[in-house]
């Protein structure tokens, strides 16, 4: 059981198992009071007040207690984080980071504007970590681009991935969860996909291009290979040639 796990966790790829390794450090080390979450929330005061610009990143790596709430999106962050890095963008490591990074700058920006909004500030007040979010906009954006899978919930019924979203959105309302965390990563989601496939093909400008240094941050070597018009064969030694 042990060898299996340790396979399954070598075999993901870099972003993912990066990431997954991080909220999991984080969270028990927060369970077992190692780490304080006062230090790690989102607090637009701390960050630009108090100069604490590590919140921007450590509010997206801690995920409250560790419940069946915590095993439910480590879940969902393995599996949906590992389809896209392995299939949408396989090969494209810098273009996944930037996605993720597209996504967390976008939410951190709705929460920081939305806290300053009349009768929405006390809402958004209330956000102080977006990890559930930016977990959520993985799910929507792996959804739109492969909306014809057929998926079930729980056995109760089938629906096609296009839904997906909408079923962990019912789902945890259902349970007496807040709408708002899961309906921000669905707007990250959706300002990422528009941006990155629908806009492209009707202006055919692309403004989510990856900036060079995050490129060269995951430059990788180059496969090579040889067309047959430009392989050439050594000529067989005379010995051969006269043989024949």
């Amino acid at each position: 059981m042990a060898q299996a796990l340790e396979e399954w966790y070598k075999q993901m790829p870099v972003i993912t198992r990066t990431y997954l390794t991080a909220t999991i450090v984080t969270t028990i080390g927060c369970s077992l009071e190692i780490i304080t979450p006062y230090n790690l929330y989102l607090n637009p005061k701390l960050v630009f007040k108090n100069y604490q610009f590590w919140r921007l990143i450590t509010n997206f790596l801690y995920f409250r207690k560790m419940d069946l709430d915590f095993l439910f999106h480590m879940f969902f962050l393995a599996r949906y984080c590992k389809l896209l890095e392995e299939n949408s963008f396989r090969g494209r490591t810098a273009e996944f980071f930037y996605m993720l990074f597209f996504g967390a700058s976008v939410l951190t920006g709705i929460v920081l504007v939305g806290g300053m909004l009349p009768y929405l500030s006390e809402t958004f007040a209330k956000i102080i970590f977006l990890s559930n979010s930016l977990t959520f906009m993985m799910v929507y954006v792996w959804s739109k681009q492969n909306p014809y899978i057929h998926m079930s919930f729980l056995g109760l019924f089938t629906f096609t991935a296009a839904y997906l979203p909408w079923v962990l959105l019912g789902f945890s309302v259902l349970i007496g969860n807040s709408p708002w965390v899961d309906l921000l990563g669905m707007t990250a989601g959706h300002a990422y996909y528009f941006l990155e496939e629908v806009y492209p093909r009707i202006t055919g400008r692309r403004p989510l291009r990856t900036p060079s240094f995050i490129k060269a941050l995951f430059a990788e070597e180059a496969v090579v290979v040889a067309r047959p018009e430009n392989v050439r064969f050594a000529a067989p030694p005379m010995e051969e040639v006269r043989r024949d």
